[in-house]
C-alpha cells in the first residue's frame, strides 16, 4: 500500500504528530512520572501487590465465591496505602491521561477513516466526544 510507504503524506504527518507529542512539554511531565514510578521498587512492588489481589478477588467472584469481609477490608486497605504513595499515584494520574491521548487521538484518526473526511465537531459530539480537557 502506498498510503503506508515511508515517503508518503500519511506517514509523514503521522510522523510530524508522533514529533509534536514527544515534544510537548505535558507528554514530557507525563512521562517523566511514569519513569520516576519505574525507578521506584517499592512503589512497583506495592502497585504490583494491589494489581494482583485485586485479580484475584476478581477472580474468586467470577466463579461465585463470596469475598469475606476481611478480604475486601485487606484490598481495600492496600489499595488506599497505594493511592497515598505520591509516586504511584501520579504513575497512575500519568497513565490514565496518556491512555486518554491515545483513545482520543484513535478515535480521531477513526472516524476519519470511518467518514472518509476530517471528522468535525458535531460527529465527535455524537462519539461521546474526544477532544475536550481533561478527557
Amino acid at each position: 500500500m502506498t498510503i503506508l510507504a515511508a515517503d508518503s503524506q500519511v506517514m509523514t504527518k503521522t510522523k510530524e504528530l508522533c514529533e509534536a507529542i514527544a515534544g510537548d512539554s505535558e507528554y514530557k511531565e507525563l512521562l517523566a512520572k511514569v519513569e520516576q514510578f519505574l525507578a521506584d521498587e517499592g512503589a512497583k512492588l506495592q502497585f504490583q501487590s494491589v494489581q494482583e489481589r485485586g485479580e484475584e478477588l476478581s477472580q474468586k467472584r467470577q466463579v461465585g465465591l463470596e469475598l469475606s469481609d476481611g478480604e475486601v477490608k485487606d484490598f481495600e486497605s492496600a489499595r488506599d496505602a497505594l493511592m497515598s504513595n505520591a509516586v504511584a499515584r501520579e504513575f497512575l494520574d500519568a497513565q490514565q491521561s496518556l491512555q486518554s491521548v491515545q483513545t482520543a487521538i484513535g478515535k480521531y484518526v477513526g472516524l476519519t477513516l470511518e467518514l472518509g473526511r476530517v471528522p468535525a465537531e458535531e460527529d465527535l459530539q455524537d462519539q461521546g466526544g474526544c477532544c475536550s480537557e481533561g478527557g
